[in-house]
């Protein structure tokens, strides 16, 4: 007698490599051994209304049924999904993962469990796999037809056409109309039933169904409305009274019937610290306090929660806690699978059984499934997870692709040529978006709008052509089909020589930049309606240095321009064909440079004070003339209270010191100001025991301030001391005292010991810097504040020379995939895009404080080109395309994260001197 064939799962019989579609395992790991114990048979109802049975040992944990449901339908993103019953309350609950089954289901054999959508994410693309975006689009559609999903009669429409779309193609009035007089998608369908015809009517032929529904996690709790993903929102009926986002949210608990939502104090919300809500039995509210707490785990933790010891005695409260991995953990492990997809051909919504067709190495191939043991039909869904979309670059086709492009160093020059210039057009357009504002809103004097048109466009329209002529030369070279051969098209001289003649045409726009500085300075002065514009345009996310800085972005180019230019002349042999223009080029550029150096190195200390000035509050004339800011930073002073940190701020004729305020915009408050005048310094850690100390002694008062490091101690007194220096050398003091509203107490020796400071000033000082206000909370000086460090005008300096773009593959510590990104380094920050194309960063990265190294042995990091950047436990890696360009990466960064010794600023400004 045969033995009977072995069933194939649909994945096998598509001729697709074995998955193991384990959501909540590691890529690798098989599913846990089954317990010892007797078997019990589970059943389970799918999203396409077929049963399944599993076979289980009562002592299993219900994350054992849940991962043989999962690779079942071969389900990757399974950890969105739930296994859903009514327990012995009749109440509706999710299957516990980490309790045992015969613990939450007591009548296993009269027991039906509902695979269903446990989390909905805020965004549809999150979802990486198409079988996961089917699976969502039948829970919609079951949630439509039982009235669980709650939407006015628009959107009830238009889910119903699209369902209708997917299931009998475009519009037919005739077929569509007989169509929904036979299904029912939902309750009051006959009602709606020529919105839901005018709908179809408008869908593009051959539209897929998208998920429209907005994430909502009410659905089948009995308590009183309350949903929430990334917010938590209360609903009074079906109408939204308020709502709580995550990060306010401080605890959430529960007692007896009472529901308790703790929020973080907040000095601009009129709403109490603890609200309440009644619900109508304790177990009701103990099932949503439990839902609350996996939302918030799923969505805003990085990884699984760790389990707390358990007590030795006494246990208090519940310990219950979230189990399985978060959205990060899915989206990072789903992208960095090494799974081998084919196309997975979705069934049509309505069918549950029958055969439907896939597509096998490029061919259509019928798929006649084969009965499951009960002889039923298996379910359409168990078919593997195959989707191109998400998948990250192979370890194959790096190799392909360095094989394909050229590996000429002048090659990585050329396209740091192009990456860097594709940001800088970008920058030009925020001063365009700036002059159609202006020219909008009427807030500016005409002479300001017209200085600004007559000097940025002509600009900004020689860039965007220099820029399509790169773009062609490097499409070229790259070779696409023609990398191989030689030719003209591997040059980038002769482009470079025939643009910066060019430029060399609009000198006179590039010199009256300044005027434009001066000008917008002294309109803000004058116009508090253009001043309000101005800051407003920075809150834009476009914006994402301040305005002043992209008006001086121009001069800045010029240096990226030189130093492009010296490496390419510096990596040319004399006799290459190239050379001769890019050394002609090179010294084109350099004749500009040296003519604006003058104007860039004043301007560039005139936008800085502009720029601390809004940092501070008590100073108004800080932008004086003669005035020039050397260093910024957190020193310790030491008072009556002991040492207290403070922000100082060094001019050359001036030294303040500041502690940040819980203003609107966490400005810093200024508590005094010591003239640089007839000032001593002198080390003094051994007269007050104070590590990296030391003692400013004014004419009419001192004060002792402690460093948080030798090295930062070390450049403090350098600093002052050539300050210190300047101010004499100046012939006497300076004719331009600060005027502020500091109390008279502030600048006495005594009275200074005894300042008081508030103790929401102690909090402030201690708030990360994801809690601040998003207007000036994420400036140079507030990063300073937070890690507790200094920066000079040296390496502000240095950071406008050191600026780079491109792509990066990045990864987190504790994630496996890495994701490319747009990467833009600029005034001591990583900025991040999803590609060159997009108009603003997706988030930004403070460099200063970190360290970047190489990443050791015992990191796994087995790729080529790879850096390091860490900062206590914050830990990133970052992986480049070439030896060139992570060479490049680590020098611009080090830049930031090292402050440079002032011989090489005192050089930069030889013509121009302190």
């Amino acid at each position: 007698m045969a033995e009977p064939e072995q069933r194939q799962s649909a994945g096998q019989r598509l001729g697709a490599q074995e998955s193991l579609g384990i959501s909540t395992l590691e890529h690798g790991h098989r599913p846990p051994a089954m317990p010892p114990g007797r078997r019990i048979s589970v059943r389970v109802h799918m999203l396409d209304d077929t049963e399944e049975v599993f076979e289980v040992s009562q002592r299993a944990p219900g994350k054992v049924l849940f991962d043989m449901v999962c690779t079942h339908l071969n389900l990757i993103e399974g950890d969105y999904f739930g296994l859903e019953f009514q327990n012995q309350h009749k109440m509706t609950v999710w299957l516990d993962l980490l309790k045992p089954i015969v613990k939450q289901i007591t009548r296993p054999k009269n027991m039906i469990l509902r695979f269903m959508v446990k989390f909905f994410p805020p965004d549809q693309a999150q979802l990486l796999e198409e079988l996961t975006r089917y699976l969502f689009a039948l829970q919609i559609k079951y949630d439509l037809a039982c009235g669980h999903l709650t939407c006015n009669e628009s959107s009830a429409a238009l889910l119903v056409s699209h369902i209708v779309q997917s299931e009998i193609g475009d519009f037919d009035e005739i077929q569509s109309r007989q169509h929904l007089l036979y299904n029912k998608y939902i309750p009051e369908q006959d009602a709606l039933l020529d919105k839901i015809l005018e709908c179809h009517r408008k869908h593009a032929p051959s539209s897929c169904f998208l998920l429209r529904r907005r994430p909502c996690g009410n659905r089948p709790v009995s308590v009183s409305r309350l949903s929430f993903t990334l917010v938590l929102c209360c609903l009074q009926g079906h109408t939204k009274i308020n709502a709580f986002n995550w990060s306010k949210v401080r605890k959430l608990s529960f007692k007896r019937k009472r529901f308790l939502i703790k929020l973080r104090p907040d000095l601009n919300s009129a709403c109490q610290d603890t609200l309440e809500f009644l619900m109508a039995s304790r177990d009701c509210c103990k099932v949503f306090w439990k839902i609350c707490v996996e939302y918030h785990a799923f969505f805003r933790l990085f990884e699984e929660p760790k389990p707390k010891p358990k007590p030795v005695l006494f246990t208090r409260g519940s310990s219950f806690r979230f189990s399985g991995r978060t959205q990060k953990q899915v989206i990072d492990y789903v992208k960095d699978s090494e799974f081998k997809k084919i196309p997975f051909e979705s069934p049509r919504l309505s069918d549950s059984s029958g055969a439907s067709q896939g597509l096998v190495n490029g061919q259509r191939q019928a798929l006649t499934p084969g009965p499951s043991p009960d002889g039923r039909q298996p379910s359409p869904l168990t078919s593997p997870l195959l989707n191109d979309a998400g998948c990250v670059r192979t370890d194959d086709e790096d190799e392909l692709r360095r094989k394909r492009f050229p590996t000429d160093k002048a090659y990585f020059i050329a396209k740091e040529l192009l990456t860097t210039e594709r940001t800088y057009l970008k920058d030009l357009e925020v001063i365009t978006s700036f002059q159609s504002l202006l020219e909008k809103e009427e807030a500016a004097p005409d002479s300001l709008g017209s200085m600004v048109s007559a000097n940025y466009d002509p600009l900004h329209k020689f860039h965007a052509d220099f820029l399509k002529e790169v773009e062609q030369r490097l499409a070229l070279w790259e070779g696409r089909s023609n990398a191989h051969m030689k030719g003209d098209h591997q040059l980038i001289g002769d482009i470079m020589l025939k643009n910066i003649q060019g430029l060399k045409q609009l000198s006179a726009h590039l010199q009256k930049l300044s005027e434009v500085l001066l000008e917008l300075e002294r309109a803000c002065r004058a116009s508090r309606r253009l001043e309000v514009l101005c800051r407003d345009l920075e809150l834009q996310k476009v914006c994402y240095l301040p305005l002043n800085v992209f008006l001086l972005r121009p001069l800045h180019r010029l240096m990226h321009y030189k130093q492009l230019l010296e490496r390419l002349c510096k990596h040319y042999p004399a006799t290459h064909v190239d050379f001769r223009d890019s050394r002609a080029a090179l010294a084109d550029v350099s004749e500009m440079v040296a003519q604006l150096h003058g104007t860039m190195i004043k301007m560039e200390n005139f936008q800085k004070l502009l720029e601390l000035r809004k940092d501070l509050v008590g100073i108004d004339n800080l932008a004086a003339p003669g005035r020039e800011f050397i260093r910024l930073g957190c020193l310790s002073k030491l008072s009556a209270k002991g040492l207290q940190q403070r922000m100082f701020f060094l001019f050359n004729d001036v030294l303040l010191y500041t502690s940040r305020g819980m203003t609107a915009s966490n400005q810093f408050k200024v508590h005094g100001q010591l003239p640089l005048y007839g000032m001593t310094i002198r080390e003094s850690e051994d007269e007050w025991g104070v590590p990296n100390s030391f003692t400013l002694f004014g004419q009419r008062q001192s004060v002792v301030v402690a460093a948080s490091s030798a090295s930062e101690m070390d450049k403090w007194i350098e600093d002052i001391k050539m300050a210190i220096d300047l101010s004499e050398k100046c012939n006497g003091p300076s004719s331009n005292p600060l005027a502020s509203g500091i109390p008279p107490q502030a600048k006495s020796l005594e009275d200074s010991a005894l300042e008081q400071e508030s103790e929401d000033d102690l909090s402030a000082s201690r708030t990360s810097l994801e809690r601040q206000v998003p207007h000036r909370g994420n400036t140079t000086v507030h990063v300073c504040w937070h890690r507790n460090t200094s920066v000079s005008m040296v390496d502000f300096s240095l950071a406008v020379e050191n600026q780079l773009s491109g792509n990066l593959l990045r990864k987190f510590k504790n994630s496996n995939g890495w994701q490319k990104l747009w990467v833009v380094f600029t005034n001591f920050s990583l900025f991040f895009y999803k590609t060159h194309q997009d108009n603003s960063p997706l988030a930004s990265l403070p460099l200063l404080g970190y360290s970047v190294t190489i990443p050791s042995e015992s990191e796994n990091i087995h790729k080529d080109y790879v850096f390091k950047l860490h900062f206590k436990s914050h830990v990133y890696y970052f992986r480049s395309e070439s030896e060139y360009s992570f060479e490049r990466w680590m020098e611009v960064i080090r830049s930031a994260t090292t402050s440079a010794c002032r011989t090489r600023i005192l050089s930069r400004k030889e013509s121009h001197p302190y």
